[in-house]
């Protein structure tokens, strides 16, 4: 029987995986050996740039050297990252695809995922455009199913949330994803003022219905006083 190929390579423990810098490190340099090859493997000063970025970033982070250094040497420890110098900089290359048996179009959905959080199918394909091409969507599907289906998967199926129609996906190298409730959909614009103006009339209305009834009494005909 085969071994399972992720568990075979994957350095990664079951729980917890990567921390959320870890994967903001790891996606960065998956993310640039594909768009900006020609400035690839990176060195530190261009890990920084590409894990502060603020575009195509969700959480959008402000790490300091010294945090993405330290980071660095944990995962070199792991064996998730090589350095190597050229001159005397130390560039930083990552171990991904070997780690996770990765083909181009894996790295790519992996990468953007990590990058920018849960995504749908259709948000994917337009993320990662500049790392693999899809031609449609369902080559997107295809590639999310095999790494959901995997013995060890590193990607998951997320519910879909009231009022969404499409299915989201999420990566689970930080471990399992905890879907949050979407927030209470807010008043529309001026709801408010136009709730308490309708108590208030109601209020008034109320008031002059109980001065009619006085009314009625004072007069003595309030038996004969019509249906409303």
């Amino acid at each position: 029987m085969p071994t399972n190929r992720l568990e075979q390579t994957s350095p990664l423990p079951a729980e917890p995986a990567l921390s959320p810098v870890e994967a903001r490190v790891l996606a960065c340099l998956m993310e640039k050996q594909r768009t900006t090859p020609d400035a690839y493997p990176l060195t530190l000063n261009g890990l920084v740039q590409a894990c502060n970025q603020k575009t195509s970033r969700n959480p959008v982070m402000t790490l300091e050297v010294g945090e993405i250094g330290h980071t660095v040497n944990e995962l070199r420890e792991r064996g998730l990252i090589h350095a190597s110098f050229a001159g005397r900089t130390e560039r930083y290359d990552h171990k991904m695809v070997s780690s996770f048996q990765l083909n181009r179009e894996e790295q790519a959905v992996l990468a953007g995922l990590m990058l920018r959080g849960p995504q749908t199918s259709g948000e994917i394909k337009t993320n990662v455009g500049r790392m693999a091409e899809f031609p449609d969507l369902a080559a997107v599907e295809a590639t999310l199913r095999g790494m959901e289906e995997r013995p060890s998967p590193i990607v998951k199926r997320l519910p879909r949330l009231p009022g969404r129609r499409e299915e989201r996906f999420g990566h689970l190298l930080c471990g399992d994803i905890e879907q949050a409730e979407p927030p209470p959909e807010a008043s529309p614009p001026g709801s408010d003022q136009r709730n308490a103006r309708i108590a208030a009339l109601e209020a008034e209305i109320a008031a002059l219905n109980a001065q009619i009834d006085a009314l009625w009494e004072l007069t003595g005909l309030a038996g004969k006083r019509p249906e409303s």
